[in-house]
């Protein structure tokens, strides 16, 4: 697909970290993006209006009615999406069944955190795919027969998860796993569907580490020895999108980690 004014395109948690670096990387091809964020980025999401010409919209993904409205909000602005880039999400950690380190109190995982987590990362995304690639089936289809292109962002945890990250390796895993069959489903009709599996990224998520923490974080990249930088995801997310033969695939991001338990 190729990537200029003509094309419209929709990214959640577009106002931050692996998100907004994709927004600046399509405006910078001239693409008319909208960001879908919470509503507690209502203030950096018109800080990027003004400064790129995008539209805010205060979204929550695990809400119909929201994404409705986002949806209905970004398509007066720019046109019906042939892009969607799927980056809202969060995490947390908590190990399945433990003992209180103060009292000895056996307790479990938190059934509703997890449930939320799912919620998020899992049904957000698709939800925003279904409904996204529901717009896309009205576009006429471009030369070569294609007709959108969607981008989901799961995680290396999907693969490799680490101790209290069931609910969160759960809900990357399931993104992984419906990346083939959604890119099936959706086929015959000229769109297509990849996920990218990022490792250890410097976002900001990360500003509330430690610096000794980051720092042991990075040193345990075999090669480069870093944090990732939201703009190599941004790169690969645009090539997903322009490369017309990308397309199914789950591609690890992550300077060739395999974490040890910890």
């Amino acid at each position: 697909m190729k990537l200029d004014s003509s094309v419209a395109a929709v990214v959640t948690g577009g106002a931050s970290g692996l998100g907004e670096a994709t927004v600046r990387a399509l405006v910078a091809k001239g693409v008319k993006v909208a960001i879908f964020d919470l509503d507690r980025q209502q203030e950096r999401g018109e800080a990027l209006e003004k400064e790129l010409g995008v539209t805010f919209c205060a979204v929550n993904v695990t809400s119909d009615a929201e994404v409705d409205a986002g949806f209905e909000k970004a398509r007066a602005a720019n046109g019906q999406e042939r892009i969607l880039v799927n980056c809202a999400g969060t995490g947390n950690a908590a190990k399945t069944a433990s003992r209180d380190k103060t009292t000895g109190a056996i307790k479990h995982f938190p059934l509703a955190h997890f449930d939320m987590i799912i919620q998020i990362n899992l049904i957000g995304t698709f939800r925003c795919i279904a409904k996204s690639a529901a717009g896309m089936l009205t576009l006429d289809p471009l030369e070569d027969g294609e007709r959108g292109a969607i981008v989901n962002t799961a995680s290396v945890a999907a693969e490799d998860g680490q101790m209290g990250q069931a609910a969160y390796s759960a809900s990357k895993g399931g993104v992984v796993g419906m990346t083939l069959p959604i890119a099936r489903d959706l086929m015959g009709e000229g769109i297509r569907v990849n996920t990218i599996l990022p490792g250890i990224f410097n976002t900001p998520l990360m500003n509330a580490a430690p610096p000794q923490v980051k720092e042991a974080l990075a040193a345990s990249v075999p090669f480069p020895k870093r944090l990732g930088l939201a703009d190599e995801y941004a790169s690969l997310a645009l090539e997903m999108i322009s490369n017309g033969y990308f397309n199914g695939e789950d591609v690890r991001l992550d300077g060739a980690i395999r974490m040890a338990p910890r």
